[in-house]
């Protein structure tokens, strides 16, 4: 196993990948095997990718990314998508406790019925929040577990949702998140490493301001 403060540090959001580097379907397999053990509020997993390899379709990503030359010469890009009706799915997510006696009739019931009423109480912006928060945690764990396999990843916000939603075929209940190009990157035009805040900067602790203050 990578020590992981080394694989954290090294993870760099790549800008210029070498081009003609194949990214095979087992080393997608794997990724993804590793993925599915992101966390997601009541196991409802809300996310999904789509792994775009086809230059063709690759260079239509490329316009509605507004030309970024990353997306030009990523192995793929993947579109992370978040399901805004995840919620509907708790129901056959929990059948498999149920069959094997981990949760009886009555929980399965209940937790079907809390989870959905939980969502649909708080409307379809919730929905759209929560996919995407979902969506973010999985391509997170994804880029690094890419970076452990020794791939180089970037995510990018930089791109018309609608236009990849178009290309993709995308249903409007799925919401792109970001998209994140994956390669081996070309370190010729590497810069260091962005100015990070120190933990002080960043970090409070029980409350954003204190209440008062003693002397």
């Amino acid at each position: 196993m990578s020590d992981f403060p080394a694989l954290v540090k090294s993870r760099r959001s790549a800008i210029k990948f070498i081009p003609g580097i194949e990214l095979p379907d087992k080393e997608l397999e794997e990724l993804f095997a590793l993925v599915k053990f992101a966390p997601s509020a009541f196991n409802l997993q809300h996310t999904s990718y789509i792994v775009v390899r086809d230059p063709a379709r690759k260079e239509r990503i490329y316009e509605a990314a507004n030309k970024q030359y990353k997306v030009h010469t990523a192995s793929a890009v993947l579109v992370v998508l978040g399901n805004t009706r995840a919620h509907l799915n708790v129901g056959p997510i929990n059948e498999g406790l149920l069959h094997l006696g981990v949760i009886d009739q009555r929980e399965y019931d209940s937790t079907v019925e809390s989870t959905v009423s939980f969502y649909e109480q708080r409307g379809a912006t919730f929905m759209r929040e929560e996919a995407v928060r979902s969506a973010s945690l999985s391509a997170m764990l994804f880029m690094l577990a890419a970076k452990d396999k020794g791939w180089d990843t970037c995510p990018m916000i930089g791109f018309e949702p609608d236009a990849v939603s178009d290309i993709l075929n995308i249903p409007d209940t799925w919401v792109p998140a970001m998209m994140i190009t994956i390669g081996k990157e070309d370190p010729s035009s590497q810069r260091p490493r962005g100015y990070r805040k120190p933990v002080g900067e960043f970090v409070r602790y029980e409350m954003f301001g204190a209440a008062d203050s003693h002397s």
